[in-house]
């Protein structure tokens, strides 16, 4: 059950709606124990026995009344009346016993609803805190397989199976106790029988959480595969590889839908296999009590054995519902374990709880001695380097030198594995993540927007702005004429990823949005070099306009962009192999000044 721990912890905050639960069931029970004993007078007066006194010994004080109220009205020669008496106490106790369980689900319901939404919550906060390296490692359709069907599993199949595991066992348990009150002898024997149905069940439904975990799998490649088709159309449509696509998705789809049928085939076993073995318990006892009361050997007439019977075929729908759920928790615990693997991954990028607050960049930015490896794959060593404030500094070299990896240990978005960071002096993990992050503002090769309007995405992060602001943003970043030509304007809804707009319109948005921000620290990761040259030269001078007296950090393959940055970082293997300003390297002529060559910028 430790697998189950978290859902557990959830249930801990709900204790009253429990408890209500819990009086809820037990009356619904308590209605339904009594609707079957309603049987007994009814078996009596089919009979023709005007006196019942073996109910006086083998039943409780409401039944003795009823017991005696109806043999006097036998007496006096109203059978009629006291059979409709009966049949009147069983419709009412009937319905006070689906009352109950209408209230009883009403109550934990909306608990069920409220763990799963809680545990969608943990999954969401959980991805939002983990480090930008763990999803590289990870497939972005898997994740959200995990967030929409691992969770919808778990809410079908273990938080559902809370509700049988509460009511079945209360349910059998009282129905126990009173054929145990009525014959000890006779519910020995279903004593006996029951762990035999229950160990043969639980044997079947043991291989479920493999076979789910399988199932679980495939629905994650399925994802991604989906969301890979939907990323890149223009390419498969370029490359007429829809064929191909589509034989890769039939194939992952026929391996689905077989470990589906596997699950199904198993789970829905469970059911009918404890309905059979219940109805030849059931079979077994009317055998072995038949006897009983023929021979004389207990105390019971055959309408109190009839009656026993259906109190004891009242256990069979709990037994086959708690077979059930424990054959949709084995199902569940595959999705529990997938949910886990990213709500325990480790945050290796974690806040500091007494970091210190830093409302302004006064000095410098330094790199001591800073190595970075990961999955022992080193990917920085031995770098050293002071951004002064107000200096533009760039980082070249070939794809896969650490360029992009050395600036994102600036907002941390990484943690150095060796040396330092310091910002104005202070190692830059005794500050609070978010004090260093509201310092800088980053533009990225591809432009990140969301499904909102216009000014949404430029106020992004902006806890109060005003529309004027937005405006003035936006012309700073060369972006006002074109939104201003837009139906709507700044309203303007842009589409998933700003799909309504040109790649020139879309990162000229993400700069105003850094203008916006108006951060100390700037980062540019190659904000030019998916452009067309028109677009380029708008964003170019929007990035110029945005890079004034601040500190720049800039990550170029076009080295013409930073020509004239104050400090030029060539790295090369993850070290820094030269620096210094543009004429500087050209005289050097090493790496820098090949690279030049290769794009004929001198």
């Amino acid at each position: 059950m430790k697998r189950y721990s978290r859902i557990f912890n959830y249930l801990k905050s709900y204790k009253s709606a429990i408890f209500q639960y819990l009086i809820t069931i037990l009356l619904s029970i308590f209605f339904s124990v009594l609707s079957l004993a309603m049987l007994f007078p009814f078996l009596q007066l089919l009979f023709g026995v005007n006196q019942a006194t073996s109910v006086k010994s083998s039943s409780n004080f409401v039944m003795q009344w009823v017991n005696d109220y109806l043999g006097n009205l036998i007496k006096n020669g109203d059978a009629f009346f006291a059979l409709g008496i009966v049949c009147i106490l069983i419709v009412v106790t009937i319905f006070l016993k689906n009352l109950f369980l209408y209230l009883s689900f009403r109550t934990l319901g909306p608990v069920k609803n409220a763990i799963a939404n809680k545990l969608r919550i943990d999954m969401h906060d959980k991805l939002l805190q983990l480090p930008i390296g763990y999803f590289t490692e990870q497939r972005k359709g898997d994740i959200m397989s995990r967030m929409t069907n691992d969770v919808n599993e778990i809410e079908g199949s273990v938080i559902g199976a809370l509700e049988g595991w509460i009511k079945d066992p209360l349910a059998i348990i009282i129905n126990l106790t009173v054929l145990f009150y009525i014959s000890p002898k006779l519910t020995m024997f279903i004593l006996i029988c029951l762990p035999i149905m229950g160990f043969v069940i639980g044997k079947v439904s043991r291989s479920l959480k493999k076979q789910s975990m399988k199932v679980a799998e495939k629905s994650g490649e399925t994802f991604s595969t989906i969301e890979e088709t939907l990323g890149g159309l223009r390419v498969i449509k370029a490359f007429n590889v829809e064929q191909k696509l589509r034989q890769k998705f039939l194939a992952l789809s026929d391996e689905f839908l077989k470990a589906r049928n596997q699950v199904g085939f198993r789970r829905d076993m469970a059911s009918p296999m404890s309905e059979l073995m219940g109805v030849s318990i059931f079979a077994g006892i009317l055998w072995f009590g038949g006897r009983l009361v023929l021979s004389h050997e207990i105390a019971m007439n055959g309408a109190l054995f009839l009656t026993y019977m259906g109190l004891f075929y009242n256990i069979i729908d709990p037994a086959k519902s708690i077979s059930s759920a424990f054959s949709n928790m084995q199902k569940g615990a595959a999705a529990i374990e997938r949910i886990e693997q990213v709500l325990q991954a480790p945050v290796t990028v974690d806040e500091n709880p007494n970091g210190k607050k830093i409302h302004e960049f006064a000095h410098s930015i330094e790199f001591k001695n800073v190595g970075f490896s990961y999955d022992d794959v080193v990917i920085l060593k031995n770098i050293n380097l002071k951004i002064e404030k107000g200096k533009t500094i760039a980082l070249v070299g070939s794809s896969g030198a650490g360029k992009s990896t050395l600036a994102d240990l600036i907002p941390r978005f990484h943690d150095v594995t060796s040396g330092e960071i310091l910002v104005d002096g202070v190692n830059i993990k005794d500050y609070s993540l978010h004090a260093i992050r509201s310092l800088i503002s980053i533009v990225t090769q591809e432009p990140i927007l969301f499904n909102d309007t216009i000014a949404n995405n430029i106020a992004l992060g902006m806890e109060s702005t005003n529309l004027s602001s937005i405006q003035e943003a936006a012309k700073i970043a060369n972006a006002d004429s074109f939104i201003q030509k837009k139906d709507s304007g700044y309203d303007t809804n842009i589409g998933d990823r700003g799909s309504k707009l040109s790649g020139g319109e879309r990162q000229r948005l993400t700069i105003a949005r850094a203008v916006l921000k108006n951060p100390p620290i700037l980062i540019l990761d190659e904000a030019t070099s998916s452009l067309d040259t028109e677009s380029e030269r708008l964003v170019q001078d929007a990035i110029n306009n945005l890079m004034n007296n601040r500190t720049s950090v800039v990550i170029a393959h076009r080295l013409s962009t930073i020509r004239h940055a104050d400090e030029i970082i060539v790295l090369n293997k993850g070290e820094i192999a030269e620096r210094g300003t543009h004429d500087e390297l050209l005289t050097h002529q090493g790496i820098y000044f090949k690279l030049v060559e290769m794009q004929e910028v001198r």
